[in-house]
């Protein structure tokens, strides 16, 4: 289930995920195993660091106060699921697939999503450092009262995509596609590279203001007086 989230004239909007869970059973531990299938589990303040869940499926499953620090979720697929107040550096979800999954008040260092799938996500709240978003497929992405510290969009496609009430500190759209990309609710835009690449993206007239001196410096325009 998804909603569509509102949009700006000429800007499609979101779609929004709808996660429902159903009643739970709570996760026993053990470790995660590759290729892994865990379904209907409640993962509550789990230790899962350095342990390797490539390939693994998550479906229907929350994870709360888990500990993420370099866990290893290669190509692993994430399906309406919600991860709330999880932790970590180093987390590896490259060339993952997350599906109708809402991440909330998370606080990671340099996760790894290079190459991965994200559809009907919404991250909400919390910080995010160094997010690896290259060659990644966005699509009906929410970005919602969080911080991101230089996030790297390079080679990304995205396809409406909504930034609200979020910080974006040096951004890198480097070779990005934007499709319907929503820039005017951030709180904060900072572009360091890859602004030739906002084709596609609306921003605010005053985020436009806000941008001119990285423009002007690109193309060579000297501003005086």
């Amino acid at each position: 289930m998804a909603r569509r989230a509102a949009g700006g004239t000429g800007v499609k909007g979101a779609r929004r995920p709808e996660v429902r869970l159903p009643e739970l059973e709570p996760y026993e531990g053990g470790g995660l195993e590759p290729d892994g299938d865990y379904d209907g589990l409640d993962f509550r303040e789990a230790d899962l660091a350095g342990q390797d869940g490539s390939g693994a499926r998550f479906m229907d499953c929350a994870l709360t106060g888990c500990a993420l620090d370099e866990t290893r979720l290669r190509h692993a697929r994430l399906l309406d699921s919600t991860l709330t107040g999880v932790r970590g550096v180093g987390t590896d979800l490259a060339e993952a697939t997350l599906r109708d999954v809402e991440l909330t008040d998370a606080r990671l260092g340099g996760p790894q999503l290079h190459g991965a799938v994200l559809e009907r996500v919404l991250i909400r709240g919390g910080k995010i450092d160094y997010l690896n978003l290259r060659t990644a497929r966005l699509r009906d992405v929410v970005f919602e009262g969080c911080v991101l510290v230089e996030p790297d969009f390079g080679g990304a496609r995205l396809e409406r995509v909504e930034f609200v009430d979020c910080t974006l500190k040096g951004a890198d759209l480097h070779a990005a596609t934007l499709t319907d990309v929503d820039l005017r609710g951030a709180a904060s835009l900072e572009i360091t590279r890859g602004l030739d690449r906002l084709s596609g993206a609306v921003i605010s007239t005053a985020q436009l203001l806000d941008l001119a001196p990285v423009l002007a410096a690109q193309w060579g325009i000297r501003v005086e007086g």
